[in-house]
């Protein structure tokens, strides 16, 4: 069936209703479909039965699976579009990360199913939006907040991953820590540890040059 046909199709009850509503809820059904199966295991009809709508609707909203996956990313890069404050503790920030995670799990999900796969799902505002965050490392780096020997590109590969670990890999959370990595007990105290993580990128401090030695008789002539 053409894109034509389709439009054709959906009539009645469905062209009624809201139509941002409707767009509202397949995206939310899709966001929970691509994270429980990936972007090549999902069905527009699971995306659908989830929704509770046509499957037509799909292809009339969002001309089919991909469209619908793109119209996901983009709403979140409008959402989250915001240059990275280099006015932030640099510990803010990477828990700011694992807190999208926490809130948004879904979300983070689907960006480690998007790394396991090579499909048309590629995410083509991802690496502009980390190389705002890598060059927000090195200037962070020439200021003095992280040491001169470590690499701002592998730094944030480094963060990204553990900011990652509760959604990534559930099983060596509770393996080494003991705690669920959903409970709020585990965001709290890997919150913690982060930032004292964190707290030690940056150059240890110059020790002061200790103090010329004067004998009883006062400082050598």
């Amino acid at each position: 069936m053409t894109r034509q046909q389709q439009r054709r199709a959906v009539t009645g009850e469905e062209r009624r209703r809201d139509p941002e509503r409707t767009r509202q809820k397949i995206l939310r059904a899709a966001l929970s479909e691509f994270a429980a199966h990936g972007y090549a295991a999902t069905r527009t009809s699971d995306i659908a039965g989830r929704a509770g709508v046509n499957t037509q609707l799909i292809s009339y909203y969002f001309g089919g699976k991909e469209g619908l996956y793109r119209e996901l990313i983009r709403r979140w890069h409008e959402r989250d579009n915001i240059p990275p404050d280099p006015g932030r503790p640099l510990s803010e920030v990477v828990t700011g990360y694992f807190k999208v995670t926490v809130d948004e799990p879904e979300r983070g999900r689907l960006l480690i199913w998007a790394g396991l796969t090579d499909d048309a799902s590629d995410d083509p505002h991802l690496q502009p939006r980390l190389q705002q965050h890598v060059e927000d490392l090195r200037r962070r780096q020439a200021a003095g907040e992280i040491a001169p020997d470590i690499d701002p590109a592998y730094l944030l590969l480094t963060l990204f991953a553990a900011t990652a670990a509760g959604s990534a890999l559930p099983n060596v959370v509770r393996a080494v820590t003991g705690l669920d990595p959903t409970s709020k007990e585990f965001a709290e105290r890997y919150s913690a540890e982060l930032t004292r993580i964190v707290g030690h990128l940056a150059p240890a401090p110059v020790p002061a040059p200790a103090p010329a030695h004067q004998g009883d008789d006062g400082p050598s002539q």
